[in-house]
This record gives structure tokens, sequence and C-alpha cells, in this order.
């Protein structure tokens, strides 16, 4: 059990003996480090959450429960503050203690059983596969990925999906796009591609593929002749193209699906079956266009969800006029084939897509039972390089690759960068900035600490001393703010799973790096503050037993992020 639990059992503990509170609700109660340092080591506001069903004021409530938490073992001290918060002072064991922890538990230290080892279906990426990843499907890659991981050592099962929209037109324009390459491979003179189809030059081996295979029996041919096998084709080296760029990025999902196969699956159909039942999907007409009305438009009969009854401006069609399934009665459908295996969903959609939450939400609570279902809204990316717009890529045609970015400034770069904000907040990654070797890039601040501390531990080798956890009595007071912040990692862990914000992790390591760095340079001022003192092999051995602990959570801190950490800089 880590400290911050053990200290909440203990105050779990204290209230069951206090008569008062023994029943209330405690959902809201919390032990955490005060924003202050200089208040103590732990803050609850217990007294102040419970006040209220126990009748009493939070002060009174706090002086009740002062002598129960001063009597937990380690406890130093036990203060009220402000309006009730109880502050807490904990005996310099309990941190040496937790050092030993830190090395005991390992790759390890920091998992939790938060999860209980419920399933989880996050659906990242799912890019339309008409091409390579761009850099604006980037940041959603990465948050997923991240916050896959991170659930993973909250204690959850996870799998990684990505959607393949296949079944709409735009595959058909891909179609033709390539119909046109294998054309051009075959030696005739395209000239310049027509508008409307895809121009990038990515597709010219796809279309040279083509070639090679069925020769040039489809040239002159009718589309109805060639363009479903070709749909066929295009799609699986798009994919093929998509899942080789999100390897660059360590990237990797355990489900591809397909939306042709859920309509095949009859999926739409049995979710529209459910959701008549309920009386949330009726045949009806929408509203005529606002403005001025098209003399061809006529109104039409729609299966129409209920979705005014969510917070939606109007109802909205499941199915076209033709027959087809509209993109929301596709995707409702498709949630719903991913909760039959999983306890939750969480999807990782870009920002332009905030409009549709609230009908998916509401469809996906229907039809599902109301299992837990997230959506993550990722903002833009603006590319610059020394504060100016990059220019586009040849490759693609009009975006800049991923492989691109990647194969620029590498993938620890990328990743660790687009994590250094959260999800909902606009981005600006600079190609000077993003690898510059300062304090103010994270990247390196964190991957520096970590090297600096295997290059100390190289060094002390050379010197014959070791880490040793039979020395950590000598570990002093400056030595233990810096196990305090370390301490801390469990708790940023859990709570960044329980927010669903894997952005917390990299918030947490930049801070250790900072007090590190801080606690390292204080050796160049004073000789008794080195890491390796020397004619004290002692105290030595108890810091570097000290340092390879912030090295082995900065080390876990990256692994959720997918991020090396480096031992030489």
């Amino acid at each position: 059990m880590t400290l911050y639990k053990n200290f909440t059992a203990q105050l779990g503990a204290a209230l069951d003996r206090v008569a008062a509170v023994a029943d209330a609700p405690r959902g809201n109660v919390t032990v955490e480090p005060p924003r202050d340092p200089s208040h103590g080591d732990l803050s609850t506001n217990a007294a102040m959450v419970l006040a209220k069903g126990a009748g009493m004021a939070p002060r009174a409530l706090a002086e009740m429960l002062k002598p129960e938490l001063a009597a937990v073992p380690g406890v130093t001290s036990v203060e009220i503050a402000g309006p009730g918060f109880i502050n807490l002072r904990l005996a310099d064991d309990i941190w040496r203690d937790e050092l030993a922890a830190v090395h005991a538990g390992g790759a390890d230290y920091g998992r939790s059983d938060l999860g209980e080892g419920k399933m989880v279906n996050i659906e990242y990426v799912s890019a339309n596969p008409t091409g390579p990843m761009h850099m604006g499907h980037c940041r959603g890659a990465v948050v997923g990925d991240a916050l896959a991981t991170l659930l993973e050592w909250a204690g959850h099962r996870v799998t990684r999906e990505y959607y393949v929209n296949d079944a709409g037109g735009q595959v058909d324009v891909l179609a033709r796009s390539v119909h046109l390459r294998y054309r051009e491979a075959l030696g005739e003179d395209v000239g310049d591609i027509p508008e409307g189809l895809y121009p990038g030059d990515y597709l010219e081996a796809v279309g040279q593929g083509l070639a090679r295979v069925v020769g040039d029996k489809l040239v002159g041919k009718p589309e109805s002749e060639w363009l479903a096998d070709f749909r066929v084709a295009a799609v699986k080296a798009m994919m093929q193209l998509i899942q080789h760029d999100l390897g660059l990025l360590g990237i990797r999902h355990d489900v591809v699906s397909f939306e042709s196969d859920v309509q095949a699956a009859k999926k739409p159909e049995a979710a529209e079956a459910k959701l008549r039942e309920m009386d949330l999907v009726y045949d009806g007409q929408l509203e005529a266009p606002k403005g001025e009305i098209d003399p061809d438009w006529e109104p039409v009969t729609l299966p129409l969800f209920r979705s005014t009854e969510f917070g939606d401006d109007q109802d909205r069609p499941i199915k076209k006029s033709d027959g087809s399934w509209t993109y929301f009665g596709a995707d409702m459908a498709y949630h719903f084939q991913k909760s039959e295996t999983a306890d939750a969903l969480i999807d990782i959609w870009g920002a332009d897509h905030a409009g549709t939450v609230k009908r998916i939400r509401a469809a996906v609570s229907a039809l599902t039972g109301g299992k837990p279902f997230d959506v993550k809204l990722i903002q833009m990316v603006r590319l610059l390089r020394n504060g100016e717009p990059v220019k586009m890529s040849k490759r693609s045609g009009n975006f800049v690759t991923l492989a691109d970015v990647v194969n620029e400034v590498g993938k620890d770069v990328v990743r660790f960068t687009m994590l250094t904000r959260k999800a909902d907040a606009q981005m600006d990654f600079d190609f000077a900035k993003v690898v510059e070797a300062s304090k103010d890039n994270p990247v390196f601040y964190v991957q520096y600490a970590h090297a600096r501390i295997k290059s100390i531990g190289r060094k002390a080798a050379e010197a014959g001393v070791a880490a040793d956890v039979g020395a950590v009595a000598r570990l002093d007071a400056e030595d233990l703010e810096l196990v305090k912040l370390a301490a801390q990692f469990p708790r940023i862990v859990e709570s960044a799973a329980l927010s669903r914000e894997p952005h917390r992790i990299a918030f947490y390591l930049y801070d250790l790096a900072a007090a590190f760095h801080g606690y390292f340079n204080l050796g160049h001022e004073r000789a008794d503050r080195r890491v390796v003192v020397v004619n004290d092999r002692q105290l030595s051995a108890a810091r570097l037993f000290l340092v390879d602990g912030i090295g082995q959570i900065i080390r876990n801190g990256l692994s959720i992020m997918g991020v090396a950490a480096v031992e030489e800089m």
C-alpha cells in the first residue's frame, strides 16, 4: 500500500471512531499534499466535507478528529488551518520507508488496482483511410496511446481500437484517384490531377502495384467493373501506410474494425430496433433548411433519433433518403458493437466533432444500458519553425505528414511534446524549440535529469561507491524534500487515470526533474550537498539510493508516456 493510500485508510479508521461522522458517506474526502508545503506533509478536507452531515461547525469537527489523527503511527503533529483543513506532519522515517518502497516496486512502482480489472475500450486516431497520417492526427494518437497505458497502470484491462470508415463516398474518391495512378503507371499521361481527387504522390506506389498485378485489362473499362476492387486494394494499401506511420510513434492497435464489417453484421439494424423499442427512434421529417429554400427540396420521411431530448437542436436521421446509413447511424451501431466486450468506452476525437458529442453519448447510453462513455476532444496543433508557419509536404499534396515530423525530431520529442498541454488546449509545435537543450524544453529537461542520474551512478561506481538502503538514516530534511515529491507519483497516476488526463504525468515529471536539478546543483555551491561526498561513503550511499529512486520514477512516468529514458545526452 502506497503512502497516500495508507494515510487515507488511517483517516477512514479515525472517522469510524468519531460517532458524529461514523456513518457519513465520504466520497469527497481527500488526503493530499497541502498547496503550501510549509503547512505540513499531508492535508485532509474531511472536517469540512463531513461537518454538515454531523451537524457541527467544520473547525469543531476538526478538533474532534485531531487527537484521533495524532495517534496514527508516524504522525508527529496535527494542525487545523483556515475553515477546517487538517494538516499533518510526518516523521522522517515515513519518507525513508517510502524511498525503500520505490526501489522495492521498481518498474511497477506507481501501479494501482483502482480499475479493478475492468475492460476499457479506447478508440483513437480512426483517420479516414485516404492518405498518410498528418499532424492533425498526431496529437490524438499520442493522447490516446498514453491514456491507454495510463489506464493499464491504474489497474484496467485496455483494448486499443482503430475504426476504419471504409463505407463512405470518400473511399470511392480514393479508388478513382488510385485508378488514375494505375493508368499513369501503365504509361498514360494523366496530366494534372483533376480537382476532387487526392493529389498526393503516396498513391503512385499503389497504382504501380495494381498495374503489376492486373496489367492493362482494366484500362478503358467502365467504373462499375473496377471500382469495388480498387476500393478494397486502396483501403488495404492506405491502412498499411497508416500503420507504418503510427509505428514510427510506437503506436500499435489491438483491434482494427471496419465500418463495412459493422454494416455486414447488421449492427445498425440491431441498434435501430433497440432504440425503437425505447421510443428513441421514430419515422419523421426534417425541418426545411433555413434561409432560401432549394426549389428541388422535398420533405422526406426518415428514421430520426430523438436527440432533442438530450440537448440537441434537432432530431437526427440515422438513415439517408436512399436507405443507406448516415454517419451518425453507422457510428452509434459501431459503439453498440464495441460495448459488447467492454465495461467502458472512451473515444479520442478532434475538436471539430464537438457538436456531435451529446447525441452520440445519448445513443450510446441508451444502447448500452448506461455503460460509462467518455469523449476526449483534441485541439489542433499549429506547426512552426522559428515562429513561422511550416510549409506543406510534397508527399501528401496538402499537409505535413506525421512521418516527416518524426523523422526530423524523433519519436520521443513528438510524444512528450504532445502531452505538455491539456488535450483541449490549442498547441504550437515549433521545430526549433522542441529540440532546444534548455530548461524551457520539458522533453530535454526531463530526459536530461535521467541521463544525469545515470552519469552520477557511473562516476560513483568508478569511485567504488554504491547505493545502499541501509544508509538511508543519513538522509536529512533537504534530502527528504525530494522524497516527498517522489512519493506523489502513485497518486498522480491514479488522479490522471480518473480524470483521463495523461498530460498530468508530463507535468509531474517536469516538476520532479526541476526539483532534482535544483537538488543536484546545490552541490556546486556546497560540498556537503553533493550526491557523492568525499570521505563520507555512507552519506554518499544514502544519496545514491535517493537519486536512483528518482531515476526509477522518471523511467516509470516516461514509460506511461511512451518515451524512452535516455542514459546519456
